[in-house]
């Protein structure tokens, strides 16, 4: 099964044997180690008699391409994609408030930038950085638009608030195992995703073609319930996320691929802060 967070689709993030995320480490009988092949340090390979020996010698001398990533590697390059999303957001805040038809287009190449970096083997630094500046960009416009109108002063700073508090939410319950991620719990998610995302698309359609808000997905009661499935599926995302990143650490994947941990959570705190502004816009409004 394909991970729900399509840049963790591609090897190594993703597994044969039910959930999305790195293989579990290898036990016996177990699915192999995907990095065991790649990079020399990874737990679960495979070491010659010769290897074996010259590691008893002497301790392993790690490059930039073998060191295994760690934690402090994920957060410094999720504190950076993140940092460049807040620049850009101040950017677009500042200048870009009343341009929306600028700010629109920079949201979409970031939509292209985001594609393109999913579908590539390795990841990126340069290409996550620029759907990092881009996005932001369009989330500042955006941001500053809804809070010059009436009655929203002030709401996307709560969306930014709600974002963080459900981070810390999703990372508490996922740490003392209150939200455990399971084969079960992956298909649900993936499922509702999917479901969420097309009944999207069809009130798109509906407000293209019909006019007004479609099928009322966006506005009034069912807009607010929308909205708080938005939230949730962004924090069960997260829980795919985390569970990624403690597997890829576990199995010793190369330090590179902290760059793509920092892409995914980017992608699912965008989702959610998207989200929590569309329902506190709901919620304020007329």
């Amino acid at each position: 099964m394909r991970s729900s967070n399509p840049v963790f689709s591609r090897r190594g993030f993703s597994r044969d044997t039910g959930y999305a995320g790195f293989n579990a480490p290898p036990q016996a009988g177990g699915a192999a180690n995907p990095y065991a092949g790649t990079n020399p340090y990874a737990q679960g390979g495979n070491p010659s008699a010769q290897d074996q020996q010259q590691a008893t010698q002497a301790p392993p001398q790690y490059t930039p391409q073998t060191r295994p990533m760690t934690m402090d590697d994920v957060v410094a390059r999720t504190g950076m994609t993140l940092g460049t999303v807040i620049a850009g957001a101040t950017v677009g805040w500042l200048f870009l408030t009343q341009s929306l038809g600028f700010a629109i287009g920079a949201g979409l190449v970031a939509m292209v930038l985001a594609f393109v970096q999913s579908f590539k083997r390795k990841p990126s630094p340069a290409l996550i950085l620029a759907y990092a500046a881009l996005e932001g960009v369009f989330l500042g416009a955006l941001s500053g638009f809804i809070n010059g109108l009436p009655n929203m002063n002030g709401a996307p700073m709560q969306a930014v608030l709600g974002t963080m508090a459900v981070f810390v939410a999703m990372l508490v319950a996922y740490k003392t195992r209150i939200v455990r991620v399971t084969a079960r719990f992956t298909r649900f998610v993936m499922i509702a995703a999917l479901g969420f995302v097309l009944l999207s698309m069809v009130n798109l359609l509906f407000m293209v073609f019909g006019g007004g808000d479609g099928l009322g997905f966006r506005s009034g009661g069912l807009g607010i319930v929308f909205g708080i499935v938005g939230v949730v599926l962004g924090a069960l995302f997260l829980a795919l996320d985390f569970k990624q990143v403690e597997d890829g650490i576990a199995y010793g994947a190369p330090r590179e691929e902290s760059w793509l941990a920092a892409f995914g959570l980017t992608l699912t705190l965008v989702w959610i802060y998207m989200e929590m502004l569309r329902l506190i816009s709901i919620l304020r409004g007329d």
